[in-house]
C-alpha cells in the first residue's frame, strides 16, 4: 500500500471528503463532518491514523508491532498504522472499513440520510 492508493481507496467511499484542516501535509478523510483517517503526506515513515473500537485497538496493538495508539489523537479510540509492509493490505483495508463504519454509525441522523442519498 502507498499514499495514493489510500487515498483512492478512502475516497471511493460514499460520502466522503479529503482536506488539510490541520496543516499542508495532513491529509484528513471524513465521512459527513467527521474524521475516520488521516495521514501525513510527507511523513519518511508512511502511516496512517483510524478510529477503532477500544478493544480491538488494544488486541491489534498487542499483535503488531507497527500498530501503536493514535498520534495526537484520543488513544482510546485511534490507531497510528506504519505501513512499512509488515500488515497485509487487506488486514489495513479492513481496519480503513471498520473506521469508516464507526463514524458513520455516529453520525447524525440528517447526515447519514445524506449520505445515502448520494
Amino acid at each position: 500500500m502507498n499514499l495514493e492508493i489510500l487515498r483512492e481507496y478512502c475516497a471511493g467511499k460514499k460520502g466522503v471528503t479529503e482536506n488539510f484542516p490541520f496543516d499542508e501535509e495532513t491529509l484528513v478523510f471524513k465521512v459527513g463532518s467527521k474524521m475516520f483517517a488521516l495521514t501525513n503526506i510527507n511523513s519518511a515513515e508512511f502511516s496512517v491514523s483510524l478510529k477503532c473500537d477500544p478493544f480491538m485497538a488494544q488486541d491489534l496493538r498487542r499483535n503488531y508491532a507497527a500498530i501503536k495508539p493514535g498520534y495526537h489523537l484520543n488513544k482510546e479510540h485511534w490507531n497510528t498504522i506504519t505501513i512499512d509492509g509488515s500488515i497485509e493490505d487487506k488486514m489495513i483495508y479492513f481496519l480503513i472499513d471498520h473506521s469508516y463504519d464507526l463514524v458513520y454509525k455516529g453520525l447524525k441522523k440528517a447526515e447519514k440520510e445524506a449520505i445515502s442519498k448520494e
